[in-house]
C-alpha cells in the first residue's frame, strides 16, 4: 500500500496560484455572449407570482425536500425571484421546454443536490405544462429515476453517483474509491441528449460518513489523502471522460451544476454562533457573504479543471446566488428530523437553478 497522501493547504494553494484562474471555461463564456449577460450576477428580489408551484400537487418531491408538509412556518423564502444585473431571464414554460426536448433524454448524474435539482425541474414542468403535459410515467430501474412526460416522450433520468469515480469492492471486502476511473455509469451517460453532472459534498465526508475505506491513485492503494486534491483527481477524470466522449456541442449537451454551498458555519454571515436554524431571508446584495476555506478551494479545482476540457461544457455557476439563500434550507423541517443547511426545500431555490439552466438550453 502506497504511504498517505496528505497536501497542506498552503501547498495546494501556492500550486494553483501557478495558474490563471478564469470562472468560467471559454464554452461556457460563448453561452454567456449568447445572452449578452453574465445570468449568474444580480440579486434576490421579492415577488409575489412565487413559488412556481404548489407542494402539494407535486409528485416528486422527497420528503427530505418537503419542507411545508413538515410544517415550516415561514413562507417569504418562496418569494424571491433571481434577477441578474444586466438582463432578464425568460420565464419558465413547462409546455415549451416539452415541444422543443421532445423524443430526448436529460439526466442529472451526481448526489442529492442532483437529486434536488432534479425533482425541482419534475415539479415544475409537471405544474407549468397544462393536464396533457403533466402525464407521466415514473420508473426506477438499475438504480436510475425516471420521469417520463409521455405526450412528448420526454425522460428526465436521475443516476445517483455522488463522486462520478468509480467505487469498487476488493476481495476481502473493502471499498475503494478509484479517483482515475471512470466506468461503472458511463455507459448509460453516453446515450443521453443532455447531461448535468454535479460533484462535491461527498469528498469532504469522514470516518464513518464516507462510503469507502481506501482511496487508489495510479494503481496505488492511500488510506486517505487531503480532499480538495482527491477532489481535483476525480473531477480530472471527469474531464477525460467529458474529451473523449462528448462528440460536439450538441451531442450531449453537457453542464456542470457547480458548488452548491452549505451554511453550518454563521461566521460566514457576521453570526458566529448560529447555523441557517432561524434564518428567514436571503443576504442582502450589500451584506454579501463568503464561502468555507475548502469550498472555496473546490471552485479553484473547478477553474482548473475547466481549463482541460477540449469539448463545450456549460457551468452552472450557481454558488455565489445560493451563497446568499442561507434562509432557504430544511433545517429540521424534513423527515431525517436532524439540522439540515446543506439541501434545499422544494419549492425553493432548485427552482433558480433550473430557470437557469432552461435559459442556457434556449
Amino acid at each position: 500500500m502506497g504511504r498517505a497522501l496528505f497536501f497542506s493547504f498552503s501547498f495546494f494553494f501556492f500550486f494553483f496560484s501557478l495558474f490563471s484562474f478564469h470562472q468560467t471555461s471559454s464554452s461556457s463564456t460563448a453561452n454567456e455572449e449568447k445572452l449578452y449577460c453574465n445570468i449568474f450576477r444580480g440579486q434576490w428580489v421579492k415577488d409575489p407570482s412565487y413559488p412556481l408551484y404548489d407542494f402539494s400537487k407535486c409528485p416528486f418531491i422527497d420528503n427530505e425536500f418537503n419542507c411545508n408538509k413538515y410544517g415550516r412556518p415561514d413562507s417569504d423564502y418562496l418569494k424571491y425571484r433571481w434577477q441578474p444585473s444586466s438582463c432578464n431571464l425568460q420565464s419558465f414554460n413547462g409546455l415549451a421546454f416539452l415541444k422543443k426536448n421532445t423524443g430526448k433524454k436529460i439526466m442529472f448524474v451526481g448526489d442529492s443536490l442532483s437529486l434536488n435539482m432534479w425533482e425541482s425541474l419534475g415539479c415544475l414542468l409537471h405544474s407549468s405544462a397544462g393536464e396533457s403535459g403533466a402525464r407521466y410515467q415514473y420508473t426506477y430501474k438499475n438504480g436510475i429515476k425516471n420521469i417520463t412526460f409521455s405526450d412528448y416522450n420526454v425522460q428526465l433520468l436521475m443516476y445517483r453517483t455522488p463522486l462520478l469515480v468509480d467505487m469498487v469492492k476488493t476481495k476481502t471486502g473493502h471499498t475503494v474509491l478509484v479517483l482515475d476511473s471512470m466506468t461503472n455509469g458511463s455507459r448509460a451517460w453516453r446515450r443521453m441528449d443532455v447531461l448535468i453532472f454535479n460533484s462535491w459534498h461527498w469528498w469532504t465526508h469522514t470516518k464513518s460518513s464516507q462510503p469507502w475505506d481506501y482511496m487508489q491513485l495510479r494503481g496505488k492503494l492511500y488510506k486517505d489523502m487531503n480532499r480538495v486534491v482527491a477532489f481535483y483527481h476525480g473531477m480530472t477524470t471527469w474531464a477525460r471522460w467529458v474529451n473523449r466522449h462528448v462528440r460536439g456541442p450538441s451531442k450531449p449537451k453537457v453542464f456542470f451544476q457547480g458548488i452548491s454551498p452549505s451554511h453550518y458555519d454563521g461566521s460566514e454571515w457576521g453570526k458566529p454562533s448560529k447555523s441557517c436554524e432561524g434564518e428567514v431571508e436571503p443576504t442582502l446584495y450589500n451584506e454579501r457573504t463568503y464561502l468555507s476555506d475548502i469550498s472555496s478551494e473546490a471552485l479553484m479545482v473547478m477553474q482548473r479543471v475547466f481549463k482541460r476540457l477540449k469539448k463545450p461544457v456549460y457551468l452552472l455557476d450557481i454558488t455565489d446566488l445560493s451563497q446568499d439563500r442561507k434562509d432557504a434550507h430544511p433545517t429540521t423541517y424534513s423527515d431525517h428530523g436532524t439540522m439540515d443547511c446543506s439541501h434545499w426545500c422544494l419549492p425553493g431555490l432548485p427552482d433558480t437553478w433550473n430557470l437557469l439552466l432552461y435559459n442556457a438550453l434556449l
